[in-house]
């Protein structure tokens, strides 16, 4: 039997299932399509397990190091084993979490895999969703007047590197593991291969990072990328380059070795597991998008400023239409679209309002331009930089490496782009969003007063610094 609902959305990741609750709020009779988990890659496979993991390397980081605070703690050890029960316990807790909002919501959830159908008896245009029940039930038919497609994202992979679940692993198959290896290859230094590379660098694990860019973090503002290789070396964590790998994988002894091309000279890198983080590639082969008009571009959904697709009744947000693949960013697309579609007349997202964040160590945080893009752009900028060497806080904390970036439109005096690295600076960068939501000056975020002592204390003297009136560096 087909049911009727105002919105179908396929796939319950942070995108789907705040949609979803933004919708009932806006009066709508909703379901979600979810093949695994509600929560999606963000809760289970990559935001929130990887956090976890993070703090946990962070903690025996620090604990080893007590004693430069005056805390003796002898024989430090790790037990991975709770750690990864630590892991998923948060997972779990926020799974449920989300099941409860949407029992609270009145929200349907079909555990099963969905697929667009073409127009049909049920309706006369595309969009009707079957799914394809887990519980090996007859298949629902359900009959929206507008759906949202947020199917999410994978990891990349590389033909010459097949992923074996063993040997060579993606972020899916590294959360899963049971032991701490020796050493690792880390192919891809974007954020993904980053934050490993923190968190398995922090558990004593021997990290190469092999990078095909010049830099490792090559969409963040050169000076950041800089600081951060800087920061990993004297972590003992190896950086490599510029740097292609050559052919497929060998298995040795236990060990898995590679060659990369570097500087015109073959180099060869052996260690126990290698680890490919090369980007994400969208969810959307098998979800009947064939049986639409959808446009499909460079592995993306094309959708407009309010997430339409060319099926004006057919939505899409999140990593499905490229952009920035952030879990934040899919949730404020989600609730755009379903506002759209109430008409609420919601305003766009802006891209250069959007914070980014790797949560490494040290963290590394930004919005809006860099500064070769807004040079590029065609901007006169004024650049101000302060160290966490001169904020209090900072030396209290023991962590004072690192600094805050900020660039300005020398015309117009309009803040261009803020960028972070060093303790806590993922907290931090909401003050440099909301700046650029409210359209604030240099001048307007110096004159705003930051307690003393605190980490945020850098945003008011690196305001100061872009006219070179810094008082504490």
């Amino acid at each position: 039997m087909a049911k009727e609902y105002d919105l179908v959305i396929i796939g319950g990741g942070p995108g789907g299932y705040v949609a979803a609750v933004r919708a009932t709020q806006l009066g709508m009779k909703v379901a979600i399509v979810e093949k695994n988990k509600l929560g999606g890659t963000c809760l289970h496979a990559g935001c929130i397990p990887t956090k976890s993991l993070l703090r946990s390397a962070e903690v025996y980081r620090e604990t080893v190091e007590g004693l430069k605070y005056g805390v003796i703690a002898n024989d430090v050890a790790i037990d991975f084993t709770k750690v990864q029960d630590r892991k998923n316990g948060i997972t779990d807790q926020l799974h449920n979490g989300i099941i409860h909002l949407m029992k609270k919501g009145k929200i349907d959830v079909y555990e099963g895999y969905g697929r667009i159908l073409g127009p049909s008896i049920f309706s006369p245009m595309p969009g009707t969703v079957s799914v394809e029940m887990n519980n090996g039930e007859e298949s629902e038919m359900l009959i929206p007047k507008n759906v949202l497609i947020a199917t999410g994202s994978r990891p990349k992979t590389l033909p010459n590197l097949p992923i074996d679940g063993e040997y060579v692993v993606t972020s899916d198959e590294a959360l899963q593991l049971e032991n701490l290896p020796e050493s690792i290859i880390i192919v891809g230094g974007g954020v993904i291969g980053v934050e490993w590379a923190s968190i398995l660098s922090d558990f004593g694990v021997d990290v190469t990072i092999i990078e095909y860019a010049d830099r490792i973090l090559p969409l963040e503002d050169k000076d950041i990328s800089k600081e951060i290789t800087r920061l990993f070396k004297k972590k003992k964590i190896k950086v490599v380059t510029s740097a292609q790998v050559l052919g497929e994988t060998l298995h040795v002894d236990g060990n898995v070795t590679i060659t990369a091309l570097q500087k015109e000279q073959e180099k060869t890198f052996t260690a126990n597991k290698m680890l490919v983080s090369i980007g994400r590639q969208a969810n959307i082969e098998n979800i009947g998008l064939e049986n639409t008009d959808i446009v499909v571009d460079k592995g993306v959904i094309n959708a407009n400023e309010f997430c339409q697709t060319k099926e004006s009744h057919i939505y899409a947000i999140g990593d499905v239409i490229g952009g920035l693949q952030l879990a934040h960013v899919a949730s404020h697309e989600g609730i755009i679209a379903v506002e759209h579609m109430a008409g609420e007349n919601p305003t766009p997202m802006k891209q250069d309002t959007v914070p980014k964040c790797v949560y490494s160590h040290p963290e590394v945080a930004s919005v809006g331009l860099t500064e070769q893009e807004a040079v590029e752009q065609g901007y006169e900028v004024k650049v101000g930089k302060f160290s966490f060497r001169g904020i209090g806080k900072a030396l209290v904390h023991g962590d004072v490496d690192g600094f805050v970036k900020m660039i300005v439109d020398s015309k117009t005096e309009d803040l261009l782009g803020v960028h972070m690295i060093g303790p806590h600076v993922t907290e931090m960068i909401s003050e440099a969003t909301l700046a650029k939501v409210l359209d604030a000056t240099a001048w307007e975020i110096s004159k705003t007063i930051h307690p003393h002592p605190a980490l945020s204390e850098a945003m008011g003297e690196v305001a100061l610094a872009v006219e070179g009136k810094a008082l504490h560096g």
